[in-house]
């Protein structure tokens, strides 16, 4: 159980310094808003072009995979703070979504391995794992900042304790995880993922739309003084660690799909109470609410898949699975501005409640889904009841 806690736990150490040492990259760069808008979607292309591949190479080789991304993923993370163009930095970017990718799928599929081996519940553990890390790392950065260190130093910190925590936490024992052959009705796109790859993606869209845009939300819809506005997203991120960590608790008690509606209907309430806020201090009330009810829905939705496909598939249908929900993240921020731009800020944002409704209505027959015949063995195993 520890390798996933651990993986999670660096993964989310990196996204937070990046967050906010982006503009740092920024002037190191000598780019322009625009041109670093076009740079950061290739995160989100490299990502799409790798997760596949890696849940297809976990399948194959075992635990050996997560190491090697993890270690790969951490030199990549260094990358952007050397580039000094639009082209160099897009370069950087493109292999470091590439990675980032890659150990987001091997992570999971650890988390997953770790739960079919212990009988425990792991996913919203390690997801929560995550979110503390964002927010360590996210003010630890800020504090460094403020002390005039650079994009290099800061970057450079977070990849040397990744890949110590890859060597000392995940390299041990990696080769001894079981190896499978994958056939072609491995790698197809099985209904049940298609439909929990689309769940998770509205689940990512509603959790990366009040991640992007709640600062904003308090700063121009309730004219919040900018050190208020600035903590809204670690007050959500803060109530993500809280909700994924109860989540976990709660499915040693409960079936995951019951959960997951739960998760949607208590993420759809924040975000109507947020969006409708008339002042800052109750939309923050309503953003924390939101992340307590979304937290649990990603890592709810990965851990199902994982467990209908059993060992030998596992890797594979969570790359799918997140693949497919990859989108959903990257396209809630532009999906939130469009329909600002359209309507107003607070009705975009409360616009992103009906997804998480729609998250809650149809967790049900994602679970009839993730318990047909053909998962039929892997949801006896111990952990991994679906309903």
């Amino acid at each position: 159980m520890l390798k996933p806690v651990a993986g999670f736990a660096a993964f989310g150490l990196f996204w937070g310094a990046w967050g906010a040492i982006l503009p740092a990259i920024r002037a190191g760069a000598g780019v322009n808003d625009g041109e670093l808008g076009v740079a950061l979607l290739m995160i989100g292309l490299g990502a799409l072009l790798s997760m596949r591949l890696t849940g297809y190479l976990i399948d194959r080789y075992g635990g050996m995979v997560l190491p090697v991304v993890m270690v790969l993923f951490a030199l990549c993370g260094v990358l952007p703070a050397l580039a000094g163009s639009v082209v160099s930095l897009s370069a950087a970017l493109l292999l470091l979504g590439a990675t980032s990718g890659a150990t987001d799928v091997a992570i999971n599929a650890a988390g997953s391995h770790a739960e079919a081996d212990t009988g425990r519940p792991v996913m919203n553990l390690a997801h929560g794992m995550f979110s503390v890390a964002v927010v360590v790392a996210s003010l630890g950065t800020a504090g460094l900042r403020a002390a005039g260190v650079g994009a290099l130093p800061v970057l450079g910190g977070a990849a040397v304790l990744i890949v110590v925590t890859a060597v000392v936490a995940l390299a041990p024992g990696a080769t001894r995880t079981v190896r499978t052959t994958p056939t072609e009705k491995r790698a197809r796109l099985q209904p049940v993922l298609l439909v929990l790859g689309a769940l998770c993606a509205l689940a990512y869209l509603v959790e990366n739309a009040w991640q992007s845009w709640s600062a904003v939300h308090l700063d121009t819809s309730l004219d919040a003084p900018a050190g208020l506005a600035s903590i809204a997203p670690a007050v959500f991120a803060a109530a993500a660690a809280t909700g994924r960590f109860a989540g976990n608790a709660l499915l040693k008690r409960i079936r995951p799909v019951p959960l997951l509606v739960a998760g949607g209907v208590v993420a759809a309430i924040g975000t109507l109470v947020a969006a409708a806020a008339g002042n800052p201090w109750t939309a923050l009330a309503g953003i924390g609410i939101a992340g307590l009810g979304t937290s649990v829905c990603a890592p709810t939705i990965i851990g199902m898949a994982g467990a209908w496909a059993g060992p030998e598939r596992r890797a594979g249908a969570i790359a799918v699975v997140t693949t497919i929900a990859y989108l959903g993240f990257l396209v809630g921020p532009a999906a939130v501005g469009a329909l600002s731009s359209a309507w107003s800020l607070p009705a975009a944002l409360a616009s992103v409640a009906v997804l998480a409704v729609v998250v809650a209505a149809l967790a049900p027959v994602a679970g009839r889904l993730a318990a047909s015949p053909h998962g039929e063995r892997d949801v006896k195993e111990p952990g991994t009841r679906l309903r």
